[in-house]
């Protein structure tokens, strides 16, 4: 689609004002809203490249590592990412844009570049990478005082689950009003769910997406949080995509399915012609064996992340690798030769799409052109064997930053911004004392 085509599409629909919209580090929708008139004769919006330095929190490093102070970044439209907004008064559209500097070079700290970046790699060796991510989350309670837990909502029974109930018909129809929304909202911005299950979570939920190119997917994962989110206010309940969110409840991840096909011929990569794995696919996954422990800030970015790394309870610990086996962080599901894949379920509910899709594949790249290869298939369970992830945001921080590997891939600008950034809500977070603290040590120590 090109600007005159955009300019007709919202001519045709009748559109009032657009969202020009962009994801920040924290995958949150930052941008500005104009008038749809304005929109098509600018040449682009402003804002300032700061943005990508802002703490989850609203606050930034003390270090200036982008040294450019308040400058502006020019935003340009994407105009394949035009959709209508399906919950606005007034007839409104989005669209996802990209970043430049005014001489017309990229913003190479911006999430969505990242993932291009990474992409690019993988064109430049004929391949072409494709994705299908899973995505859970909680549905709770309205909580407007954090020194509360989360509980489970009502559904139209009256009354809260009180018991975990994985893949139950009967408790996602519970909140039938909300996800029949939910898959409106989402058909009218062209986010291609596959399914909808119930996990094991008291009102935790997953829906699978189709496969499709990444940049695709990370746009869709994208709208699809900000969409599940308003739905869920308009029901009066919230939807959260935190990793761990109630204490006694599993946590919630992002599951990448991932494979690799020629670019060309579109011929599945990770499969050879008699149906068996693929050397391509054995380095890939041995890259992601490798270089995961190094990205695990990006695959889980806060200290609330790593509550969900728990053994026994749906999370993995460590990184082997095996067939049909859901103990493992790398997870080969059964398939024929045109859908081998691989499932990274390392990766949790609260990463920025752009960011954990690029990571990802970088790590698989570098096991393909490396030529890695990965420890035997895990047979039995691999919660039985030690934890060999990072066990908090701090380690993980000093890995992704003595990472050569990554930041070859992903950019050391990128790589010191994000740890910058991380390391001062790491900060933050121990400037709150919590009710723990309060209930076990202020009498007994």
């Amino acid at each position: 689609m090109t600007l005159d085509a955009l300019k007709s599409w919202l001519e045709e629909r009748g559109i009032d004002e657009v969202e020009g919209i962009i994801p920040d580090m924290a995958g949150s929708a930052r941008g500005k809203i104009v008038p749809a008139r304005k929109f098509c004769r600018e040449e682009g919006m402003r804002l300032p490249e700061t943005l990508f330095a802002q703490t989850v929190t609203g606050e930034y490093p003390e270090e200036d590592i982008l040294h450019e102070a308040e400058n502006d970044m020019l935003l340009r439209p994407d105009v394949a990412t035009v959709r209508q907004v399906p919950w606005a008064t007034d007839p409104t559209a989005l669209v996802i844009h990209d970043c430049y500097h005014h001489d017309g070079s990229p913003v190479t700290v911006a999430p969505r570049y990242i993932l291009k970046q990474v992409l690019d790699l993988y064109e430049a060796r004929g391949w072409r990478p494709v994705v299908a991510p899973e995505v859970e989350f909680f549905l709770v309670q309205a909580n407007t005082d954090a020194d509360y837990p989360l509980k489970p909502p009502v559904g139209r029974s009256g009354r809260p689950e009180t018991v975990r109930q994985s893949y139950s018909i009967d408790a996602v129809n519970e909140f039938d009003p909300l996800f029949e929304q939910m898959y409106d909202y989402c058909e009218v911005q062209e986010i291609e769910i596959d399914t909808l299950i119930h996990e094991s979570g008291a009102a935790q939920m997953e829906v699978n997406f189709l496969h499709t190119d990444p940049l695709s997917a990370a746009d869709q994962v994208f709208l699809f949080k900000r969409t599940v989110r308003e739905v869920a206010l308009r029901h009066s309940i919230y939807a959260t995509f935190m990793a761990k969110p109630m204490a006694n409840e599993p946590g919630s991840a992002m599951h990448l399915h991932g494979s690799v096909v020629d670019a060309k011929t579109g011929r599945n990569l990770f499969a050879n012609e008699d149906g068996s794995d693929s050397d391509l696919f054995l380095s890939h996954i041995a890259g992601l064996q490798e270089y995961v422990p190094s990205a695990m800030p990006i695959f889980a970015p806060y200290v609330n992340s790593y509550r969900r790394i728990v053994r026994h309870d749906a999370a993995p610990i460590n990184l082997h690798w095996g067939y049909d086996n859901r103990t493992v962080g790398l997870r080969v599901p059964i398939s024929g030769a045109e859908n081998r894949r691989v499932e990274n379920r390392v990766i949790g509910a609260d990463v920025n799409p752009y960011l954990a899709m690029a990571a990802s594949l970088a790590c698989g790249y570098l096991g393909m052109v490396e030529g890695l290869k990965p420890t035997e298939a895990m047979r039995g369970s691999a919660y039985d064997d030690a934890v060999t992830l990072p066990p908090g945001l701090r380690q993980a921080l000093d890995l992704l930053s003595a990472s050569s590997a990554l930041r070859e891939v992903l950019g050391d600008l990128f790589v010191d911004l994000y740890v910058a950034l991380k390391e001062r809500e790491y900060d933050t977070f121990f400037q709150v004392i919590s009710p723990w603290e309060r209930e076990f040590l202020l009498l007994n120590v």
